[in-house]
């Protein structure tokens, strides 16, 4: 009995202590959706989601969401926008000189490269 209760303390002290996943970490959700874990937040949420506080917090310019690029000579480094394509949207950052997929500069989970048009912006 006594180590039963042990064994169970351990169990639950491991559990209360687990680590949190890292910032952008995918998963699926019981309803098959895929989530992102913001770690700022410290909540799941879907990505669309995940990708406006991202955004929003970014200290830099966010485009919104839009089917064409803005000027080049109008963009900053780090600056976001939302790219419309026919196959959905993805979030793009500007980086080093050009619009990059925002999880290729961000290094978030590899699932993000696959979610909606992040697939096809370079097609």
């Amino acid at each position: 009995m006594k180590t039963l209760f042990i064994f169970m303390l351990c169990f639950i002290i491991t559990n209360v202590h687990a680590a949190a996943p890292e910032h952008g970490f995918v998963k699926k959700s019981d309803s098959g959706t895929l989530q992102a874990w913001n770690a700022e937040k410290n909540e799941w949420s879907d990505i669309d989601l995940f990708w406006q506080n991202f955004a929003k917090t970014n200290k830099a310019k966010s485009w919104g969401v839009a089917d064409t690029y803005p000027n080049y000579g109008e963009v900053n480094e780090f600056d976001t926008l939302v790219i419309e394509l026919k196959q959905g949207t993805c979030l793009m950052q500007f980086y080093h000189a050009r619009w990059r997929r925002a999880n290729d500069v961000q290094r978030w989970d590899d699932a993000f490269n696959e979610y909606s048009a992040c697939p096809y912006v370079f097609d």
